[in-house]
């Protein structure tokens, strides 16, 4: 059993970071010359917790906040998000606009097709429900969503 998890593992870690980047290369479109991949998670992040403060941001990229203060700079000056107090007076809450809103949905879109395009006819239904049953298992397990 610790083989066939310690080889879960590694395809899981193998998926997460050259799968990300593969299918941010093979994907056409501008918006994946006009935004880091970076920039875009800053935007799917927005788009999954709602107005956030920037310090949250930095956590969930496991980045400094100088780093998503930069990338922030950049999005407000493209007008896919801003900025807003929060409750609290001294905190700012980032937020998407809906011209950043209609990215996140293009993006979304884009990867959509390019993965199913990937797997179709190479996955079958009953392996995307295994597949599927598994990650709601590890998210539910890494409490993504509760915060």
């Amino acid at each position: 059993m610790k083989a066939l998890m310690r080889e879960a593992v590694q395809l899981f870690e193998e998926v997460m970071f050259h799968g990300t980047e593969h299918v941010i290369e093979a994907m056409e479109g501008d918006v994946w010359r006009e935004y880091s991949r970076e920039q875009l998670q800053l935007l799917k992040l927005l788009d999954q917790f709602g107005p956030t403060p920037a310090g949250q941001l930095a956590q969930k990229q496991g980045v400094h906040k100088s780093a998503v203060s930069n990338r922030l700079k950049k999005l407000v000056d493209k007008g896919l998000v801003t900025s807003r107090r929060g409750q609290d007076q001294r905190e700012r809450l980032i937020e998407l606009t809906p011209e950043g809103k209609r990215l996140v949905e293009e993006v979304d879109g884009a990867v959509y097709r390019y993965v199913e395009s990937l797997i179709d006819g190479e996955v079958d239904e009953i392996e995307i429900e295994q597949f599927v049953r598994t990650f709601r298992k590890i998210k539910q397990l890494l409490r993504i969503g509760e915060e």
